[in-house]
C-alpha cells in the first residue's frame, strides 16, 4: 500500500502545488491589504452600508471586515476555500476510478498483487494529505503576510478555522470518490459534485436572507463552516467539524465498499 499511496501523491504534487501557490498568493495579497480596512473601517463600513443588505447577507459578509474573523471567514472561507477544495476534492477524487479506467490504467494497477480495497484505500489516504496540505498553505499564506504587517491575526484560530476547512475539503473529496465508484464516469460524477455544492450554496444564500426558509441552511455544508467564530471567540466547533467527518469516512466507506464489488466493464 505504501508504494500504491506514494504513486497516488506524485500523480497529484501537480495540482496540490498549483493550487498552494494560488492560496499562497491570494492569501499574501489579503494579508497586506488588511491594514486598509482596520485603519478605515469606517469608510470601508459605510461604503459596504451602500450595497443591498440581502446581497452582503447572502454572500456572508456580515460585521465589520476590520474583524479577523469576519475578514477570514468572507475572504478564504466563503469566496476562496470553497473553490480550491471543489478543484482539489474533484480533481483527486474522480481520477482514481473513472479517469483511470477511461485511460486504461485502472486494469494495468488491479493486474498487480495490489488489491481494490488497498488500490482505492491509497486514494483515500492520498486524498486525505492533499487537502490537508492545501489547507496549510491557504492558512500559512494570509497569516504570516498578516504578522509581517503588524495584523492581529491569531495562529491558533486560525488554525483551527484551517482544520474546519481541511474537514470540509475531505467531505467533498469523499462523494466526489463515491459518485465516481458508482457512475465510473468522470465527466458525471464531478458535475454531480460540484453541482450539489453550487445548490448548496444557493440554498445557504437563500436561508440567510428568507427567515422561512431558513431550514435551507441545514442541507447545505456552507451552514457548518463558519471560521468567524472559531478565531473571534477561540471555540472549536466540534459539532460542525463532526458532520464533515461522519460524511467524509461514510462515503468513503461506502467507497470501498461498492469498488471492491464494481463490475468495472459495465
Amino acid at each position: 500500500m505504501s508504494a500504491a499511496f506514494r504513486l497516488e501523491m506524485r500523480r497529484s504534487r501537480s495540482l496540490i502545488l498549483w493550487l498552494a501557490i494560488i492560496a499562497l498568493a491570494y492569501g499574501t495579497f489579503l494579508a497586506v491589504f488588511y491594514p486598509v480596512f482596520r485603519d478605515n473601517y469606517k469608510l470601508v463600513d459605510q461604503y459596504l452600508s451602500l450595497f443591498p443588505k440581502e446581497l452582503m447577507t447572502a454572500f456572508g459578509m456580515e460585521g465589520s471586515l476590520a474583524d479577523p474573523g469576519v475578514f477570514f471567514s468572507t475572504y478564504i472561507g466563503g469566496m476562496l476555500w470553497p473553490i480550491l477544495a471543489a478543484i482539489a476534492g474533484i480533481g483527486m477524487a474522480t481520477r482514481p476510478s473513472a479517469g483511470d479506467l477511461d485511460r486504461g490504467f485502472l486494469e494495468l494497477a488491479l493486474s498487480t498483487p495490489l488489491s481494490r480495497v488497498r488500490y482505492m484505500a491509497a486514494a483515500i489516504g492520498g486524498q486525505i494529505v492533499g487537502m490537508a496540505v492545501l489547507a496549510a498553505a491557504t492558512v500559512a499564506g494570509i497569516y504570516a503576510a498578516g504578522r509581517i504587517v503588524a495584523a492581529p491575526f491569531d495562529l491558533v484560530g486560525f488554525g483551527l478555522a484551517g482544520a474546519v476547512a481541511w474537514a470540509f475539503g475531505c467531505a467533498i473529496a469523499a462523494v466526489g470518490t463515491l459518485l465516481s465508484v458508482a457512475t465510473l464516469n468522470r465527466g458525471l460524477s464531478a458535475g454531480a459534485t460540484a453541482g450539489v455544492l453550487i445548490a448548496m450554496y444557493l440554498a445557504a444564500a437563500i436561508a440567510r436572507i428568507q427567515p422561512d426558509l431558513a431550514w435551507l441552511g441545514d442541507l447545505s455544508a456552507f451552514r457548518y463552516f463558519q471560521a468567524t467564530p472559531i478565531i473571534d471567540e477561540g471555540r472549536f466547533p466540534w459539532g460542525d467539524f463532526s458532520v464533515f467527518g461522519v460524511v467524509a469516512v461514510a462515503a468513503w466507506a461506502l467507497s470501498l465498499w461498492t469498488f471492491r464489488r464494481r463490475d468495472l466493464a459495465a
